[in-house]
């Protein structure tokens, strides 16, 4: 699965988060950044209906890869992982999560933020991890000079990242993909307004193309 989901993202180099109340408007959603070419997606586990969507999803649709994110305790890993989920993303780094998830040959992506904590994800084994929050951690000019020391390290930059800054952060080299919320919208996938989020998915992938 990690080489299946490298290659994904190596084409389409943006991980869009999904948070609803509703499997069918999840499975909506999905359906529509998938026609926008975006096929990782990351269901954030931020309401007590979230882990129904990501099942939902699982079950109602073709050709996705679907992780869990804001997963925070071993617990919550084992719950999602029993569910279906193909990948773990965490907003820190749990060394019990990411040895339970190599134990489980699932890709995870544990958050980071200072220099200390990627090499901490290094020793442990990850050659990729989550650069989390992007914009408050340093941005581009933190990821340049993490990248500059751990020269083997990818990373996958989320919090503050938008359509105006995407393609900074996708033309470091060190920088795998980006995660992000503002694909989808709150008020349109309210309102049913699906073609907005392919769209927002197209101009993404744009963006990405330009910037490799």
């Amino acid at each position: 699965m990690q080489s299946e989901i490298e290659k994904r993202l190596a084409a389409a180099p943006i991980v869009p988060l999904i948070g609803s109340d509703s499997p069918a408007e999840a499975v909506e959603t999905a359906k529509a950044l998938q026609a926008g070419g975006l096929t990782v997606i990351e269901v954030v586990l931020r309401s007590d209906a979230a882990q129904a969507c990501m099942e939902a999803i699982l079950a109602e649709t073709d050709g996705l890869i679907v992780g869990a994110g804001t997963v925070l305790t071993i617990d919550q890993a084992k719950s999602v992982l029993d569910a279906g989920a193909q990948f773990i993303v965490c907003p820190g780094l749990v060394d019990e999560i990411v040895t339970h998830c190599f134990a489980e040959g699932v890709p995870v992506y544990p958050g980071t933020m200072t220099a200390g904590e990627v090499q901490r994800a290094y020793a442990l084994g990850l050659r990729a991890v989550k650069f989390f929050p992007a914009s408050l951690a340093g941005g581009v000019p933190m990821l340049k000079a993490l990248g500059s020391v751990f020269g083997e390290m990818r990373f996958m930059p989320t919090g503050g990242v938008s359509a105006q800054n995407l393609g900074e952060f996708l033309g470091l080299p060190s920088v795998i993909a980006c995660g992000g919320s503002w694909l989808t919208p709150k008020d349109a996938v309210a309102a049913g307004d699906y073609s907005q989020v392919t769209q927002l998915a197209r101009e993404a992938v744009a963006i990405a193309q330009a910037a490799r």
